[in-house]
């Protein structure tokens, strides 16, 4: 039996894990474990999703919390190590860019199993990003690196990665979408109308600490939203952490037509996406799903590692020049949106192709060892 154990850690993780298991559970001679870090433990970033995307329940549960990047890497690497040296998987797939997927991959390389990287190769060449050092760290010393788009393959050669270990199978975290958007159809209607959302709106979803940790940025990006909500109506999903510096600041969204609403189950906002006019977001996540499912997407980013949504999908940067936020959301409620295409390979069986590869993995090991056992005197 070869035994796939699966790290995960925080949302995008979530949804990613989902699909490759239910594809593995297919394939005769492989058991999985499900390892949980708990780097998101509110209810919401967590149980929710496992329940909404049909995931098992963690296997274990690390339950590491909050902390500085230093110390979550690191009480995950501690705790990780004590699992891992008692199962002694296979193999280890780690998912994205977040700190459970670096220090996984670190405590792998230093016990000597064999590592696999879904959602390699993505870069924003901007390593003020943490996530973009731990993009770099894990690429590196993994043994098994699965791209979701050819810009993925091109950044590992460059980085001298060995042109064998990269394999180009798509995104991941479209079959789930591909998978969920029926239910998330099916609920659109009332959710809408429980929100009290109008026939035409924008989705707004903030996370990242250079866009809503400091007052005069936040700041600015609300009276953006505020005035481009007096075109559109606009519903701001809110973190917890956002919507305490709101409250601190004095704000009130009584004045415009721009809602705040509480953090959405993944069908919930996938459902309000799908008929969204716009999407504003900071999320690498939104927008690759903006992109399939043809809705314009403006990122409050300088840059960002997922190239192809620009180049050919629907997503527009504006940075953090809110005038230019304004402009462009102008242009969508005008209905020159821009338009886009969904990128190869984006169909909805990623998890399939990298199933397929684990396979003759486990194949090519067993002849090997066979092999040796022939060999042997």
């Amino acid at each position: 039996m070869f035994q796939v154990l699966h790290v995960v850690g925080a949302r995008p993780n979530f949804m990613k894990v989902a699909p490759v298991m239910r594809a593995l559970s297919t394939r005769p001679g492989v058991s999985q474990v499900l390892l949980h870090t708990g780097q998101h433990y509110d209810r919401n970033m967590s149980e929710v999703f496992f329940r909404q995307l049909e995931i098992p329940e963690p296997d274990d549960n690390l339950e590491v919390g909050s902390g500085s990047h230093a110390v979550q890497t690191a009480e995950i690497m501690v705790r990780l190590e004590r699992v891992l040296l008692s199962a002694r998987p296979d193999l280890v797939l780690v998912y994205g860019d977040v700190n459970s997927t670096v220090a996984a991959a670190l405590v792998c390389s230093k016990l000597g199993i064999p590592i696999g990287h879904v959602e390699a190769g993505l870069r924003s060449f901007d390593r003020s990003m943490p996530e973009e050092i731990n993009r770099l760290l894990t690429d590196q010393i993994s043994d098994l690196l699965l791209t979701p788009s050819e810009d993925g393959n091109e950044n590992l050669v460059r980085e001298g990665v060995a042109p064998e270990k990269v394999f180009l199978v798509g995104n991941v975290m479209i079959d789930t979408l591909a998978r969920m958007l029926p239910l998330a159809e099916a609920k659109g209607d009332s959710l809408r109308g429980r929100l009290g959302l109008a026939e035409a709106y924008g989705l707004v979803t903030l996370h990242r600490p250079s866009n809503v940790d400091k007052v005069e940025t936040l700041r600015e990006i609300v009276a953006a939203l505020s005035d481009i909500s007096s075109g559109l109506q606009l519903l701001f999903a809110v973190h917890p952490r956002t919507r305490q510096l709101l409250d601190g600041m004095g704000f009130s969204a009584s004045h415009s037509r721009l809602k705040l609403v509480d953090p959405l189950g993944y069908v919930e906002f996938l459902a309000l996406q799908q008929r969204a006019s716009m999407v504003i977001t900071d999320s690498g996540g939104v927008q690759e799903e903006t992109t399939y499912l043809g809705i314009p997407c403006l990122t409050v980013r300088e840059n960002t590692e997922r190239p192809v949504t620009v180049t050919l999908g629907t997503n527009i940067l504006v940075g953090r020049d809110m005038d230019r936020l304004r402009l462009e959301a102008a242009k969508i409620i005008k209905g020159k949106g821009k338009a886009g295409g969904i990128p190869p390979l984006w169909d909805g069986k990623a998890s399939d192709r990298i199933a397929g590869i684990i396979t003759s993995m486990m194949s090519a090991l067993s002849s090997k060892t066979k092999r040796s056992s022939r060999l042997s005197p």
